[in-house]
């Protein structure tokens, strides 16, 4: 299966410009493989802070460790990028919830991020001054969908998503749970914002909206979602706080190109 892109899709994604200029109303998204070679997970590895590389060690899986050391480096050298800082010197701290954010950046115009992986393939979000959320995943064929739809979607959604030729109801699913999933990392307030507590647009081929929020109408009006086209057998959603933002996808290079920009 893959997806069909809809309308107000993303831009395409394209290598980085050598300055990174990032505003208010700027959000950027980076794409990048996980699968690195050996010399640039020892890289990576080396700039992770204790308790990352602690979290990294308890992967039974190596082919897990080394997505994850890529993962967190990738993601300090981005951040390090915007900040003219190397990627071993920041730090982080954690929401209740597990959120992370620059444990240095405090103000109205920090930077904020948000990551997610699945199957080799990491997106991240970076904003300034703007709460972000973003979720990424590949389009599993086995996966029981509409269990998972009666369990955790709301009536809306359930009710849209039966109504749907079964070609596409698989497609729409994952629209659907990518846009729930961002939103919900935006709001930075995990599992304890219930799933069926707001209703988001799946069809294929329409925009990605947030449609409705319960028990309050207004905070719909408070965010936005676009859908994002990593690649074919992959469904992505963003979620930004406001309305008043601009788009742009980059691609990650290999760690030496990357080095090329500091």
């Amino acid at each position: 299966m893959k997806i069909v892109p809809g309308i107000s899709i993303a831009p395409p994604w394209s290598l980085p410009p050598a300055t990174l200029i990032l505003d208010s109303n700027d959000v950027h998204v980076w794409r990048a493989a996980l699968e690195e070679p050996t010399q640039s997970i020892d890289r990576f590895f080396s700039t992770l802070s204790a308790d990352e590389r602690l979290r990294a060690s308890r992967f039974h899986f190596q082919i897990d460790r080394e997505y994850f050391i890529a993962t967190h480096g990738i993601l300090r050298s981005i951040l390090g990028l915007y900040l003219n800082l190397a990627p071993e010197s920041l730090s982080f701290s954690y929401s209740s919830h597990g959120k992370p954010a620059l444990s240095f950046e405090p103000g109205a115009r920090a930077i904020r991020f948000n990551i997610s992986h699945s199957h080799g393939v990491a997106l991240f979000a970076i904003t300034r001054g703007r709460e972000v959320g973003i979720d990424l995943e590949f389009l599993r064929r086995d996966l029981e969908t509409e269990q998972i739809a009666k369990r955790f979607f709301s009536r809306h959604e359930n009710s849209t998503l039966g109504a749907l030729p079964a070609v596409v109801r698989k497609q729409a699913f994952f629209l659907c749970w990518t846009r729930k999933e961002a939103y919900i990392k935006a709001r930075g307030e995990g599992l304890s914002l219930p799933l069926d507590q707001f209703d988001v647009s799946l069809l294929p081929g329409e925009p990605a909206a947030l449609l409705s929020t319960r028990p309050d109408p207004d905070e719909a009006h408070r965010w936005s979602l676009r859908e994002l086209t990593p690649d074919a057998d992959y469904a992505a959603a963003i979620a930004v706080q406001g309305c008043d933002w601009s788009l742009s996808c980059w691609r990650w290079p290999r760690m030496q190109s990357a080095q090329a920009h500091r």
